[in-house]
């Protein structure tokens, strides 16, 4: 089994509504709930998306404010074990769909 990370940037998701957004959560949760009942789930969970809440730290131990690139920065997050990288990706296009905007799936190093 190998660890993945199935995640999003802030900026992928895109305006919507607050009705859009209501209906994603039960999709998420129920594949959320899914992932769980397979065995797969470490962790899952949404960020604060108020990016000046985030608190930075450099390579000194020095508190800094924000650190993004490009603007960009995490959304959400979730942690699987899968067996093989079809799993994995099967795993992120669930979380897509249910959230309803793209998801990134990267390997962890063994």
């Amino acid at each position: 089994m190998s660890n993945y990370i199935i995640y999003f940037n802030q900026q992928w998701v895109g305006d919507h509504s607050a009705e859009w957004f209501g209906s994603r959560g039960p999709l998420a949760r129920a594949v959320v709930a899914e992932m769980k009942e397979a065995g797969v789930l470490v962790f899952a969970g949404g960020l604060v998306e108020e990016i000046e809440e985030a608190i930075g730290v450099d390579e000194n131990g020095n508190l800094k404010g924000p650190i993004t690139t490009d603007g960009e920065f995490v959304g959400g997050l979730t942690i699987i074990s899968a067996e093989t990288e079809d799993e994995a990706k099967m795993w992120g296009a669930k979380v897509a769909q249910a959230c309803g905007w793209p998801q990134e799936v990267r390997k962890f190093k063994d």
